[in-house]
């Protein structure tokens, strides 16, 4: 551990460097002033500054800056505020050391330096300068685990919220952000539309070809009515099954539509073979649409279940095909 004495008396730097050196300590350096010690610490150049020093043994009177307030300064640099600092003074005067440990000193030596005074001082500065790095290490590598378990855990959210199939968000999500949306449809006052998309005789689907195939499927669809979404706010969702919700915040009746028409043109253009299908030869799917106004006291579920309703409609009408939710 490093050891910078700085002293304006050649001889006092000397005696106590042979001083320390006699009892084990070999890696010091001196400086004559405190301005030269700021400078062999880097203080004037902040990306060269170093921490390779452990302990400052200072005398209080030096011709340019004297002891205490140089201990001041270095104790206000954020690199240097954890270096302990053993000020070196010629008498044990009250005030001058309420300055020296009011400025940050942690002990002092009185002259003429004793050997075994300076050696008990210093064994125990840097013991105390050991516990402080050890503590600095615990901390920085425990900032390190938590921003380990903060990355964790937002990525176990952001998997939490997402179907293992297909990569949409999943029936948990979709709940969270609907209920987002409604409050905000409230307080605003725009429109809130909800699609809901049902695959056309998904089960024939995959006693055809397989649940692998199905699986693919799935995959396909929700991506190709993922890229119809544009909107930040929009989202789809897979409900469950072969069923699909999307959620259009800000959007009344005929975007919504519109909107619907768009996935039923993209989910034709993947032209995925489906032989068993009684509506086409390639897969299809059938959209309910609901659209209104959120209101204070309306049931936020009310437009999730119209839109439902619109799908089962569809389905029941031929399949392949959109129908918009007609109170009564």
């Amino acid at each position: 551990m490093a050891i910078l004495i700085v002293d304006d008396s050649p001889d006092s730097r000397n005696l106590i460097k042979r001083l320390l050196e006699k009892n084990g300590f070999a890696d010091i350096v001196t400086a004559g002033t405190a301005t030269e010690a700021f400078l062999l610490l880097g203080m004037n150049q902040p990306t060269q500054i170093t921490s390779q020093v452990d302990l400052i043994i200072m005398d209080v009177i030096m011709p340019d800056i004297d002891g205490i307030e140089a201990c001041l300064k270095l104790k206000s640099h954020e690199s240097f505020k954890d270096i302990p600092v053993i000020v070196i003074t010629g008498n044990d005067n009250v005030k001058t050391l309420d300055r020296a440990f009011a400025a940050g000193a942690m002990d002092f030596i009185t002259k003429p330096v004793k050997q075994l005074e300076l050696k008990a001082r210093v064994y125990s500065a840097l013991k105390i300068k050991s516990e402080i790095d050890r503590r600095k290490a615990r901390e920085a590598e425990l900032v390190k685990v938590l921003a380990k378990l903060e990355k964790a855990n937002k990525e176990l959210s952001r998997l939490s919220s997402l179907d293992g199939l297909t990569g949409i968000a999943n029936r948990r999500h979709f709940d969270y952000i609907y209920d987002i949306e409604w409050r905000r449809a409230v307080k605003s006052g725009y429109e809130l539309s909800v699609l809901f998309l049902d695959i056309d005789f998904f089960k024939y689907y995959n006693d055809t070809y397989g649940h692998q195939e199905g699986d693919e499927c799935l995959k396909k669809l929700a991506a190709a009515a993922g890229r119809v979404l544009e909107r930040p706010g929009d989202l789809i969702a897979r409900y469950g099954g072969e069923e699909f919700v999307i959620i259009l915040p800000e959007t009344g009746l005929d975007g919504a539509i519109s909107v619907a028409r768009t996935i039923l043109r993209a989910v034709e253009k993947c032209n995925i073979p489906h032989s068993a299908s009684q509506v086409a030869d390639h897969v299809t799917v059938s959209i309910g649409v609901s659209s209104g106004q959120a209101a204070l006291n309306g049931k936020p579920q009310e437009l999730i279940a119209q839109a439902d309703k619109a799908l089962y409609e569809a389905k029941h009408s031929g399949r392949n095909q959109i129908k918009v939710f007609q109170a009564g």
